[in-house]
């Protein structure tokens, strides 16, 4: 049924109903809403391949097929793939004819790589036969090779042997997990010995060679391939690729990815940055090279005594690696992706600023970017350029009213227009507000800058409770998008005002801004957030200050705790996915020193801020009514933190109610299972923001000491 989106669907909706007439929205309408992936233009501009996912509540009703839309938008798109097992990862060829992509399709166990002729038509031929499966094709310059990502056993040198290694291990008559190093754990998977190996083959003949098997890198206990960022060189005789040599060392030491150079033909890998030892330096990732073959471009996290340093771009002259200088956005924002120009003169860059993801500019040559322009609401993601003349921008575009579809972006310009509108349907009939913004001065003197969203059904005569929502990372922002997680519309549909706030220690104002939360990860954020509250309360007078609730998860949950133990303004609070022990949190996340580096020191130290910015050493207060939820297989806030908090609860007695998602990890998945959450959610806000509840005499602006 989901297959049959019409073409009405994909117009732009140029009238819809009347405001009065439109509802709040459902967690069907969130759900169900198509969900468009990263589109990739052609080498020559003229056609758009992307995937498209149809969602269901059940998992075998799930459509994800890719489509193709011409660039200069005077065509709807249409797909071009119709396998049951899904398809996504759509590169184009470098004659813009043929399109490779990954799918698991008829007898396949794992997934393989296929390749579409899109100019000829017909059928998606299979590629490759690996017993552990193919993923990030990217074709050869000349067409006739691809190159590609595949798990495999470190001690094997070709497909028979992945295939022996693993009937061994499923013939074994014990089940242990043996280590010798750190880490053990990547949120929610246990480090199973298996390396993410590097290959190429021919199309159309059947082996493929591992360009790593035997290699020294490879061998190294710290070695770890960033499975997304290899690229060949742009004579087609060697692939650059990001990793790292000293992953092993994470518990006592920041890490870092380096780039490579390996020949195509395989052998030993050499690197191109970093220093010789295997002490920490700046991180390297996202190769990317300009169409004349003379730059390459790559994204590079340096590293300084900060956890946080913003990602600027490093340019080199290749192939002799002469450092030419780095590209940054002003304040040193956040970079989250960039795209160079076809003359390779010039790159563009997409990043963060107040909420939004804008586009800048920046010569090839380095220095700070300039902002060419940006939406009047939402963001920009997964930028590909194309054309030779004249440049095809195509890119995501999303607002916290619209999911994201494909647009197509003037370079020189900054403006948009869509080529997709797969949800243009569904959304005219929800009522749902734009995020507008808001700044104000905290208690340090720091600009604060918060997103606020009206419930359906605006009325500003009337008064509204306040539900003041914290994002995770800390290392993140709110941004005006499309959220499945923490759906701003549907948090808001039952008559909430939503408070959305870019603490101190959010990306959204810079570096500086974001390392000061470095030493006081918890205080100086809820301060924030409570003085947020607090401005928006004399802003908005449509807000009821005797009516605020608080949630969050992840980072937001953490927050959620340290209010627990620190306030009893809120009527009730929602913490998913939170710590309240910053201690065993050290101890059982899959990342600790980090963690350490923002304490000020180890945990056995019991530095000042490991005392004093704990919320489970504030038990003794817990008051508020608290929702906990958590995701059993959750390994970067472990279950632990829940359950130590439930108990804590229980013992001081605090109105409370614990959910365990024993299928769910750090996030929740499923759709019946978000559906659940967001009841719960729902039925909790419902029962503590009426006027005449219980908990209303919490309400206030007490602080506990």
């Amino acid at each position: 049924m989901m297959r049959l989106i019409c073409a009405m669907c994909l117009l732009l909706v140029s009238v819809g109903p009347l405001a009065a007439e439109r509802r709040p929205i459902t967690h069907e309408d969130l759900w169900l809403m198509p969900r468009v992936g990263a589109p990739v233009v052609s080498p020559d501009g003229v056609r758009v391949v992307f995937p498209l996912i149809e969602p269901s509540y059940s998992k075998d009703e799930v459509v994800s097929d890719l489509w193709l839309v011409p660039s200069d938008g005077r065509e709807s798109p249409r797909r071009i793939t119709s396998g049951k097992g899904g398809e996504a990862d759509p590169v184009w060829s470098n004659d813009s004819r043929q399109v490779a992509f990954t799918a698991k399709r008829g007898d396949d166990k794992q997934s393989q790589i296929y390749v579409m002729d899109i100019v000829r038509g017909g059928e998606a031929q299979r590629a490759t036969a690996l017993s552990t499966g193919a993923a990030k094709p990217r074709f050869s310059p000349d067409g006739l090779h691809l190159l590609f990502v595949s798990s495999v056993y470190p001690s094997s040198r070709n497909d028979a042997d992945n295939e022996r290694l693993a009937k061994e291990e499923e013939e074994r008559k014990f089940k242990a997990r043996s280590y010798t190093s750190y880490p053990i754990r990547d949120w929610d998977k246990w480090i199973d010995g298996k390396q993410a190996h590097l290959f190429v083959q021919r199309i159309g003949e059947p082996a493929a060679r591992d360009l790593l098997a035997g290699s020294q890198l490879a061998s190294l206990p710290g070695f770890a391939l960033v499975e997304d960022s290899a690229r060949w060189s742009p004579d087609g005789q060697a692939i650059i690729f990001a990793a790292s040599r000293n992953r092993n060392r994470a518990a006592w030491s920041f890490t870092h990815d380096d780039l490579w150079k390996v020949s195509a033909q395989g052998g030993e890998p050499q690197r191109l940055t970093g220093v010789e030892q295997l002490d920490a330096a700046d991180s390297w990732s996202s190769p990317r090279f300009s169409r004349d073959g003379r730059s390459l471009f790559a994204i590079v996290e340096p590293r300084t005594s900060n956890v946080y340093n913003a990602r600027r771009i490093g340019v080199f002259d290749w192939p002799a690696m002469r450092d030419r200088g780095r590209i940054s956005l002003p304040d040193a924002r956040e970079i989250t992706d960039f795209a160079i120009m076809p003359d390779g003169a010039s790159v563009r860059v997409f990043g963060e600023d107040a909420g939004q993801v804008k586009l800048f500019r920046s010569a090839a040559s380095g220095g700070s970017a300039e902002l060419v322009g940006a939406p009047e609401h939402g963001i920009y993601a997964n930028p590909s350029i194309g054309g030779s003349q004249s440049a095809v921008l195509v890119a995501t575009w999303q607002s916290a009213t619209d999911p994201p579809e494909v647009v197509s972006i003037d370079a020189g310009s900054g403006v948009f227009r869509r080529l997709s509108n797969f949800a243009g349907t569904r959304l005219a009939s929800l009522d749902l507000a734009q995020a507008e913004s808001f700044w104000f001065a905290n208690s340090r003197d720091q600009r604060i800058h918060n997103l606020l969203v009206r419930p359906p059904g605006f009325d500003p005569a009337k008064k509204y409770p306040l539900l003041v929502l914290m994002h995770g990372g800390p290392y993140s922002q709110w941004h005006d998008e499309w959220v499945l997680r923490w759906n701003y519309h549907l948090l808001s549909a039952s008559g909430y005002v939503l408070l959305l706030t870019n603490y101190v220690g959010s990306t959204s104002q810079g570096e500086t801004f974001a390392q000061a939360i470095q030493r006081d990860p918890l205080k100086g954020p809820a301060d924030d957030v409570n003085q947020a509250a607090d401005e928006a309360i004399r802003r908005y007078p449509f807000i009821d200050a005797s009516r605020q609730c608080a949630a969050g998860a992840s980072y937001g949950g953490h927050l959620a705790n340290w209010l627990q133990g620190t306030t009893t303004r809120y009527r009730c609070l929602i913490s998913h996915a939170g710590l309240v022990n910053l201690e065993s949190q050290w101890g059982t996340s899959d990342t600790s020193f980090e963690r350490e580096i923002s304490m000020g020191g180890p945990v056995w130290e019991q530095g000042a801020v490991w005392r004093e910015q704990n919320p489970i050493r504030l038990a003794a207060h817990f008051r508020t009514p608290v929702l906990v939820t958590f995701g059993e297989k959750d390994f970067r806030v472990p279950l632990n933190n829940g359950l130590e908090y439930w108990a804590a609860l229980q013992r001081q007695r605090v109105e409370s109610k614990l959910i365990v998602f024993p299928d769910e990890n750090h996030w929740v998945l499923s759709g019946e299972n978000s559906r659940y959450f967001y009841k719960e959610v729902r039925d909790w806000l419902q029962h503590y923001l009426e006027p005449a509840a219980a908990a209303g005499s919490r309400q206030g602006d007490a602080h506990r000491p």
